[in-house]
C-alpha cells in the first residue's frame, strides 16, 4: 500500500478531500495531510487528523509532532524540517482540491506556504485536481498554468461539470469524485514503480456491456460500465504493452496511450475481437457480454398504445470467449471473469477455468452493491489451476494491477504470454 500525502487548499470542495482521505484510508493506504491557511476556513484539522490517525500540518514553522512519518511508521528519533521529511516519505503528493491560486503558485514555482514548499521539494508523483468557479477555469491563465504543470510531469484530474458552490451556477469545476482520484492516485504509484514489464507484447481488452436491439428503441443490456476494463487497459499499457480495447457502449474517458473501437452487439463483439486476437499476445476480455439476444429486431418502434404487454423471445448470443479459446495459439494466455452472484462463485469460477481451458478466472460478487457494476471498486478471487488469491477490496485501478501481475506470473511460468475475459 502506498503513503499517500494529500494537500488541501481553500474551497469549498475541501470537504470532498475528506471522503477522499477516508475511501484512501479503507483501502489499505497510510495517508498524511497538509492544508494551507485558506482551506481551514472549510475543513478543520481536527477532521483529518480523526479520519488519518495523524497530526495535519498548516504552518511552515510549526513542529510535526509525527516528525514527517505515516501512520504505521516509526518516527525518526531526531526532529526534521517537517515538508522535507513528509515529501521524503511519500509516494505520491495529491493536491485536493487545487485552487486557482494554488495552481498558479505551482506552475510558477512559488513557495509562500507549506503546501507550495513541500510541492517544490516533492520528488514524487504529483497528482492535481483543479476545483473552482467555471469561469476561473477555463481563463487563459488557468489553461496555461495547468499545462506547464502537465508538461513538467503533473497528472491533472479534470474537473467534472455541474453545479457549483455560488448559487444558480452551472459549468465545469466541480472537483473529481473522491473515488476517482484516488483511482488516479493509485494509477501515480503504480506508474512510478512499475517496471516496463510487458514492452513489445500485445494486448487486447475488451470492456462494457453489450446492447442487443428489441426495436429502434430499447434494448436488451446489462449493466456494466466499462470501468473495470479501461483500468485494465490503462494498466497494460502503463507496462509498456501495445493494447487495443474494444469497447461496448462504454461512455468514460479513454486511457491515454489506448487504440479503441466501439461496438454494441454481442455479434459486434465477437467480429472486433476476432481480429484483434489474431495478433494479440494476451486477452483481457472484460466486457459483459449479453447471453441472449432477441430472436428478431423491428427497424421501426414498437407502440405501446393498444397493448396490454409485451412478449420476447430470446435466443443464444455467440460465446466469444469460447469462440476465441478454439482459436487460441501456443503462447496466448486466457483469464476469465466471472460475475457470480452470492454463494458458491469461487466454485462456479473454477467450473469455467476447467470447462473453457483457460489460465485464470477472475471472479466478482455481483450481488454486493459496493463493488463491480457501475462501482469505482471491486474485491476478486484470481483462481487458476494451482491456486485461489483472494484480492480485497480496491479501486477497479488497483485490481487491475493485480489481474496484469497474475497475467505476468503465467507468462514466467510457461516462459511465454497469455488471456483475459469480463468485467460484470
Amino acid at each position: 500500500m502506498a503513503r499517500i500525502l494529500i494537500g488541501v487548499s481553500g474551497g469549498i470542495a475541501a470537504y470532498k478531500a475528506v471522503e477522499l482521505v477516508r475511501l484512501a484510508t479503507g483501502a489499505g493506504h497510510s495517508v498524511r495531510v497538509i492544508q494551507t491557511p485558506a482551506s481551514l476556513r472549510f475543513v478543520g484539522r481536527a477532521t483529518f487528523e480523526s479520519v488519518t490517525g495523524a497530526p495535519a500540518l498548516a504552518d511552515e514553522f510549526e513542529p510535526d509532532p509525527a516528525r514527517g512519518a505515516f501512520p504505521g511508521e516509526p518516527a525518526p528519533k531526531h526532529d526534521p524540517i517537517s515538508h522535507l521529511e513528509i515529501v521524503r516519505r511519500c509516494d505520491v503528493f495529491c493536491v485536493a482540491p487545487a485552487s486557482a491560486n494554488t495552481i498558479a503558485k505551482l506552475a510558477h514555482g512559488l513557495a509562500d506556504n507549506l503546501l507550495t514548499s513541500a510541492a517544490l521539494a516533492c520528488t514524487a508523483p504529483l497528482v492535481i485536481a483543479p476545483a473552482m468557479n467555471n469561469h476561473m477555469y477555463g481563463h487563459p491563465a488557468t489553461r496555461e498554468n495547468l499545462e506547464t504543470l502537465r508538461r513538467r510531469g503533473a497528472r491533472i484530474v479534470e474537473p467534472g461539470e455541474g453545479r457549483l458552490a455560488s448559487q444558480g451556477e452551472w459549468g465545469v469545476g466541480r472537483l473529481a469524485e473522491p473515488s476517482h482520484l484516488l483511482g488516479a492516485i493509485e494509477e501515480a504509484t503504480s506508474a512510478r514503480f512499475t517496471p516496463h514489464s510487458l514492452d513489445g507484447l500485445r494486448v487486447l481488452v475488451t470492456a462494457g456491456g453489450t446492447r442487443e436491439p428489441i426495436d429502434s428503441v430499447r434494448f436488451v443490456g446489462n449493466r456494466s460500465s466499462g470501468r473495470m476494463g479501461l483500468a485494465l487497459a490503462a494498466e497494460a499499457a502503463r507496462r509498456g504493452a501495445e493494447v487495443t480495447a474494444i469497447c461496448a457502449n462504454v461512455t468514460l474517458p479513454r486511457p491515454e496511450g489506448v487504440r479503441t473501437v466501439d461496438v454494441e452487439t454481442a455479434a459486434d463483439m465477437l467480429e472486433a475481437a476476432a481480429t484483434g486476437f489474431e495478433e494479440a499476445d494476451v486477452l483481457l476480455m472484460a466486457a459483459a457480454v449479453g447471453d441472449f439476444r432477441p430472436a428478431s429486431a423491428l427497424d421501426d418502434k414498437i407502440a405501446k398504445t393498444g397493448r396490454r404487454g409485451l412478449t420476447l423471445e430470446l435466443e443464444p448470443t455467440d460465446d466469444v470467449l469460447a469462440t476465441l479459446a478454439e482459436r487460441r495459439r501456443v503462447g496466448q494466455i486466457l483469464i476469465g471473469f466471472a460475475a457470480e452472484h452470492g454463494e458458491g462463485g469461487v466454485e462456479r469460477g473454477r467450473e469455467k477455468l476447467q470447462r473453457k481451458g483457460l489460465d485464470a478466472v477472475v471472479v466478482n460478487d455481483i450481488s454486493r452493491s459496493d463493488i463491480g457494476f457501475e462501482s469505482a471498486d471491486n474485491e476478486v478471487t484470481i483462481v487458476t489451476a494451482r491456486e485461489e488469491r483472494a484480492v480485497p477490496r480496491g479501486s477497479k485501478a488497483a485490481i487491475a494491477a493485480e489481474v496484469l501481475d497474475q497475467v505476468e506470473r503465467l507468462r514466467t511460468a510457461a516462459g511465454t504470454p497469455s488471456t483475459v475475459d469480463g468485467e460484470r
